[in-house]
């Protein structure tokens, strides 16, 4: 595995077991995570502002922007998605020229995933084939397999049907 998608791995896996403050979509460490996308952080659904936020921090390694040849942590916050929505990330993909693969492809470790439930995690390890569950971390989920402003409290290790994939953003070919 490439070793800045190890390193984004990491990042993630460092962050499970986050929860929501007593108000749901709120708390310190949400608001930290909404800070990294254009929006105020508030009582919104934050599974974008986890991705961004994990992106943000990822790209403060020196390694990873040489590896994706942005010079400067500066040029790489006008880079990276600042998106506080999920299909927002497919747009931000689009407009940067970054391989944005439908869902028929097999997930690989580092992709950010998009579901058609208008949410997104972070894949964690290669699927072995198209048919096989996809091993994510993802913000605003919680324990049951659910995602959306109600029931998500947290970040989580998920494992998901690929069947609610909509598709994959792959920063590395």
């Amino acid at each position: 595995m490439n070793t800045s998608i190890e390193k984004l791995i990491f990042l993630a896996r460092k962050e499970k077991g986050v929860r929501e403050g007593p108000i749901n979509n709120t708390g310190q460490r949400i608001e930290e995570f909404q800070s990294a996308t254009w929006m105020m952080p508030g009582a919104w659904p934050w599974c974008a502002a986890f991705t961004a936020w994990l992106m943000r921090e990822w790209l403060h390694e020196e390694s990873v922007r040489d590896a994706l040849g942005i010079d400067s942590v500066n040029a790489a916050e006008k880079w990276r998605c600042r998106d506080a929505s999920a299909f927002g990330w497919e747009k931000w993909a689009a407009q940067k020229n970054i391989e944005l693969l439908p869902e028929t492809e097999a997930a690989r470790a580092g992709d950010f995933v998009v579901y058609d439930f208008s949410h997104i995690g972070l894949v964690i390890k290669d699927q072995p084939s198209l048919a096989s569950a996809i091993m994510t971390i993802e913000g605003n989920t919680n324990g049951k397999g659910e995602r959306d402003s109600n029931s998500g409290d947290g970040v989580w290790e998920k494992v998901r049907a690929p069947s609610l994939t909509k598709s994959y953003i792959r920063l590395f070919a």
